[in-house]
């Protein structure tokens, strides 16, 4: 066994050293190179779809947005000069730059952004993130169709309705239903990037797949996407800050395997890696090169509420007291992630800037970590209750995952924590790429999740449980839970919108709709050699304006 890793360790780094000398004609005239690897292949990176960190990655280098965070994970101008709220937050107009163009050279104005985020809204589209990022745009209840509780449409749907509008071609208005604070957050983010119409119009399913088609707006332009190997990004001439970015291009490693990652590292033919041996942790973070960045992120793990062994939330507490998040994440993670108390993340603040835990008013639905011998014994009462005593009459489960990173590892400790229940699981390993679609599919019985917030509001992490957001892969649906967060939204008085984001999450924990596991940080190796790069809180690394030293 230890020869065929060997060899085949070997053989990858033998093929990393060639492509990131070059591997491509187009690679070895593009001059400063940066080679990268944040994780394996990613089921997309149209921006309307992409639901993973890592695509959203990607997107960044490729694709710019109105604004933009800069290293203090502030917001900084970027395709939008400036721009204005009105007093009562319903107006948002953001002025674009002179000279703006795609990067096939051609003009972007802001009827570009009418078109990419009517796009976002439309059903045909389907994308995840639509109520996330627009759905406190006026008029999007008449874009999307209005749907009922079951998802069904109760009005023909018309993405004209949404309210944008471009009066000339470098002014973007945004109309609000009610007003959205942290709106600025969104117009960063990467799922309302503009696309170009033409393109995506002449190849609806496949322009985001091919360089020649994906025409982008960012600081680098998609040159070549070798699925399983690399994908390539070149700097964008027709970029409004070109004569800021410092290298000729990025080639991010598209990688499954940790140890060929970390070969690839060390033979310094990558610069960086999110992935290494993860039995190796201990002995990573005592090297210089390893870097620890905080994020707003959570790791949990979504229970079907669709399946009928799921139906009692006393099985579904169970479940969730049975596991030791102490354990977890001290001893498995070895202390990179503290384990989640709730679902909103450490660092989240509250409406007047206090940390969000610290006004949590009922604490009794929280977990407690430092009695997990109580814990363990009211889970086992619980599913008795149930008419579960040792798991009896629970059909044969399976949690499904992904294999990147201590996902194995949380896998295997799950096996045998649940068994600890009398429930047998059987773990399913399923490719990234095909991961994501299979959880939003709702083909799974219990399945691993993980949220970045996308910015610093409860909203963004606790939407994932309304019961028609594109996000809410576990299936919860509470009547009561969505009304909160209606309230929350239509309501302008900070104190009383926070208000009803906790009694959200209180409900949240006591239906068990999800099961929080740990709290998260950003982990990777990084030679000093890469300069001017940084991360942001919402689990984007910055390579734009970063440099190689010589």
């Amino acid at each position: 066994m230890r020869k065929r890793l060997f060899l085949a360790t070997l053989t990858i780094a033998a093929a990393v050293a060639l492509s990131a000398c070059g591997g491509s004609k187009s690679a070895s005239k593009s001059g400063k190179i940066l080679t990268i690897e944040e994780g394996p292949d990613v089921e997309t990176i149209d921006p309307a779809l992409n639901q993973s960190a890592d695509g959203a990655n990607y997107i960044t280098m490729i694709s710019d947005n109105l604004l933009r965070l800069d290293k203090d994970g502030k917001i900084a101008p970027s395709l939008a000069e400036k721009y204005e709220v009105s007093d009562d937050g319903l107006t948002w107009t953001f002025h674009l730059r002179d000279g703006l163009k795609w990067s096939d050279g051609s003009k972007l104005t802001a009827n570009d952004f009418v078109y990419s985020w009517q796009r976002m809204v439309d059903p045909e589209v389907a994308a995840p993130y639509a109520e996330t990022v627009l759905g406190m745009v006026e008029g999007y209840d008449e874009a999307i169709g209005k749907p009922d509780a079951d998802g069904n449409p109760t009005i023909d749907p018309d993405i004209t309705k949404l309210n944008v509008e471009a009066p000339d071609d470098k002014t973007l208005v945004v109309h609000m239903s009610h007003p959205a604070p942290y709106f600025d957050r969104l117009a960063a983010f990467a799922s309302l990037s503009p696309v170009k119409k033409d393109v995506v119009e002449a190849n609806p399913d496949g322009w985001s797949l091919d360089p020649k088609t994906y025409i982008s707006t960012g600081p680098f332009k998609l040159t070549e996407w070798k699925q399983g190997s690399y994908l390539l990004v070149t700097k964008n001439e027709n970029y409004w800050n070109k004569d800021a970015i410092k290298l000729d291009g990025i080639k991010c490693l598209l990688m499954q395997d940790q140890n060929a990652a970390f070969s690839a590292y060390e033979s310094g033919d990558a610069l960086m890696i999110k992935d290494y041996p993860v039995q190796e942790i201990t002995t990573m973070q005592k090297r210089p090169d390893y870097k620890s960045s905080p994020k707003l992120g959570i790791s949990y793990i979504d229970i079907n509420n669709d399946l009928d062994e799921f139906k009692d939330p006393k099985v579904r507490e169970a479940l969730s007291l049975a596991l030791d998040r102490k354990y977890m994440a001290d001893t498995i993670t070895a202390g990179i992630n503290s384990p989640a108390t709730g679902f909103i993340p450490d660092g989240v603040v509250d409406w007047d800037g206090s940390a969000w835990a610290d006004n949590i008013t009922d604490k009794s639905v929280y977990y407690d970590n430092d009695n997990f011998d109580a814990n363990l014994a009211k889970a086992k009462e619980l599913l008795k209750e149930a008419g579960h005593e040792n798991g009896a009459g629970l059909p044969a489960m399976s949690y499904t995952t992904n294999d990147a990173g201590l996902n194995k590892k949380v896998a295997e400790y799950l096996q045998q924590a649940w068994k600890e229940l009398g429930i047998n699981v059987e773990v399913n390993i399923v490719e990234w790429k095909s991961f994501i679609p299979q959880r939003r599919s709702g083909n799974y019985q219990i399945a691993r999740d993980g949220w970045v917030m996308d910015y610093n509001d409860p909203s963004n992490l606790l939407e994932c449980a309304y019961s028609s957001n594109g996000n809410n892969s576990s299936r919860y649906k509470n009547p009561e839970f969505d009304a909160l967060l209606d309230k929350a939204a239509n309501e302008s008085d900070a104190k009383t919108r926070f208000g009803y984001f906790h009694q959200a999450e209180e409900l949240l924990l006591k239906d068990t709709g999800v099961i929080p596991l740990m709290y998260q940080n950003e982990t990777y190796l990084q030679s000093d050699k890469i300069k001017d790069s940084f991360y942001t809180s919402d689990g984007i690394w910055h390579f734009e304006y970063a440099d190689i030293a010589e």
